[in-house]
C-alpha cells in the first residue's frame, strides 16, 4: 500500500473512498440521463438547450462565491457535508420522480438543475478540502488524486450502465438510482473516526473573507496563472456533455447506449490521468502546461475524425490530459496555500473553473447547433493551446525572476 495507493492505509480515507465511489456511479448515471433526456426527449436535439442546463447548474459557483469559502473554512466541513449530501439525493429523487410519472417539461429540468447547482455550490469546496481532514499533509497530494480516481472510475460505470438502463427502462430511473446512492456517502461520514480527522484551526470570523482571498491569490502570481488556464479550459473545454452527445447523435447516428458508451471511453482516459497523478510526490506547473497543450491537440483530432471508433480513441487522450490538468491544478492550490485560507482559495478555483461553464457551455451549444459538433470541438482546443501558452509566459517570467 505505498506509491499510488498509499493514501488508502488510512481507515477514515478508505471508508470516505467506499461510499464516494458508490455515489459518484449514481451522479454519473444522472448526468448521462440528463443530458440524454434534454437533447431527445425534451427536445429535438438542441445542444444549446444543453448548454442552457449546464449553465444553470453551475452559475451558482459564481453566484455564491461569497458564501461558499467562507462556509468550507469556517465551518465543520463533515456536517456541512451530511447537509449538502442529503439535499442531492432530495433533488435527485424529485426530478427523478416527476420523470417516472410523465410531467417532467424542460423548465423542470432547468429548475433542478439551479437548485442541484446551488447546493453543489457548497459541497464542492467542503468535499475537496475534507480529503486535507482524512490525511495528512505528507499524503494529501496523493489523496487529492486517488479522490478524483474514484470520481472518473465512477464515469466509467455510470453512463455505460444509464446508457443501457435508459434503453430499458427509461430516463426516470436513473434519478431514482442516484438519489439512493447518496445513502453510501451519507454512511461514511456517520462511519468515520471523528478523533482521528487531521483537522486544521478554522480560520477567525472576519469582515471581508472573501475578499482575503481575492487578496491572497492577487499577490500570487503562480496561483493567478493556474486560475486563469483553468477558467479558459474550464469555460470552453470541458464542455463533454455537449461535445461528446452532439458528435454522438448528430454525425455518427448513435443512441442512448452508443451516448453512454462515449462517455465511458473517454472516462477511461481520466481515470488514468488520475492514477497517473496520484503516483506523483508533487505537483509542477510544467505538468499543467502538457496537460493543456495535449487537451487542446486531442480535441483538434476529436473534431476531424472520420469514424465512431477513431473518435472514441481519441477521447481517451483527451481524458488523460484533462485528469491530468485538473488533478495538478487541485493539487498545486491546495498544497501551495496556507490551510486557513484554503477553503477560500480552492472556492475561487471551482468558482473560476465551473462557473465559467454559463458563459462557455451556451457559446458552445450554439457554434455546435449553428456550425456542426466539430466546430464546437474546435472552440475547446483553442482554449486548451492558449492555457497552454499562458503557463509557458509564466514559467518563462519566472525563471527570469528568480535569482541566478
Amino acid at each position: 500500500m505505498t506509491g499510488t495507493f498509499r493514501s488508502l492505509r488510512g481507515y477514515n480515507f478508505r471508508t470516505w473512498a467506499a461510499g464516494a465511489i458508490v455515489s459518484n456511479v449514481g451522479t454519473w448515471m444522472q448526468r448521462t440521463a440528463q443530458d440524454w433526456l434534454v437533447l431527445t426527449q425534451l427536445t429535438d436535439n438542441n445542444a444549446t438547450a444543453v448548454g442552457v442546463v449546464m449553465a444553470l447548474q453551475f452559475a451558482p459557483q459564481l453566484l455564491l462565491l461569497p458564501l461558499t469559502g467562507y462556509a468550507a473554512d469556517h465551518l465543520d466541513r463533515r456536517k456541512l457535508l451530511f447537509a449538502t449530501q442529503a439535499s442531492l439525493g432530495a433533488l435527485a429523487l424529485g426530478l427523478g420522480l416527476l420523470t417516472l410519472w410523465g410531467h417532467v417539461r424542460l423548465w423542470h429540468v432547468d429548475v433542478f438543475a439551479f437548485l442541484l447547482g446551488c447546493v453543489t455550490a457548497f459541497d464542492a469546496p467542503a468535499r475537496q478540502t475534507f480529503v486535507s481532514e482524512l490525511v495528512g499533509e505528507e499524503d494529501l497530494s496523493n489523496a487529492v488524486a486517488l479522490n478524483s480516481t474514484s470520481f472518473h472510475a465512477a464515469r466509467m460505470l455510470g453512463p455505460a450502465i444509464a446508457g443501457v438502463l435508459i434503453s430499458a427502462v427509461g430516463s426516470g430511473w436513473m434519478f431514482v438510482l442516484n438519489a439512493a446512492s447518496f445513502g453510501a456517502v451519507l454512511g461514511s461520514l456517520s462511519l468515520l473516526r471523528v478523533h482521528e480527522l487531521h483537522v486544521r484551526d478554522r480560520a477567525l470570523h472576519s469582515r471581508g473573507a472573501l475578499l482575503e482571498g481575492f487578496v491572497y491569490v492577487w499577490k500570487r502570481p503562480d496561483l493567478k496563472a493556474v486560475l486563469i488556464m483553468f477558467f479558459l479550459i474550464g469555460t470552453f473545454g470541458l464542455n463533454f456533455p455537449i461535445f461528446i452527445s452532439t458528435m454522438a447523435v448528430r454525425v455518427f447516428g448513435q443512441g442512448a447506449s452508443g451516448y453512454g458508451l462515449l462517455t465511458s471511453i473517454m472516462a477511461m482516459g481520466s481515470v488514468t490521468g488520475a492514477l497517473l497523478s496520484a503516483r506523483r510526490a508533487q505537483p509542477r506547473i510544467s505538468l499543467l502546461v502538457t496537460g493543456a497543450a495535449v487537451f487542446g491537440a486531442g480535441l483538434t483530432l476529436a473534431a476531424v475524425m472520420p469514424a465512431y471508433a477513431l473518435f472514441a480513441v481519441m477521447l481517451v487522450v483527451i481524458g488523460v490530459s484533462a485528469q491530468t490538468f485538473t488533478t495538478t491544478a487541485n493539487s498545486l492550490v491546495q498544497l501551495s496555500t496556507d490551510p486557513a485560507m484554503r477553503g477560500r482559495v480552492l472556492a475561487i478555483l471551482l468558482a473560476i473553473a465551473l462557473g465559467g461553464t454559463p458563459l462557455g457551455a451556451p457559446v458552445v451549444g450554439w457554434v455546435a447547433d449553428t456550425f456542426g459538433p466539430r466546430q464546437a470541438l474546435g472552440v475547446g482546443a483553442a482554449a486548451g493551446f492558449v492555457a497552454a501558452l499562458i503557463g509557458l509566459r509564466y514559467r518563462a517570467k519566472a525563471a527570469t525572476s528568480s535569482p541566478g
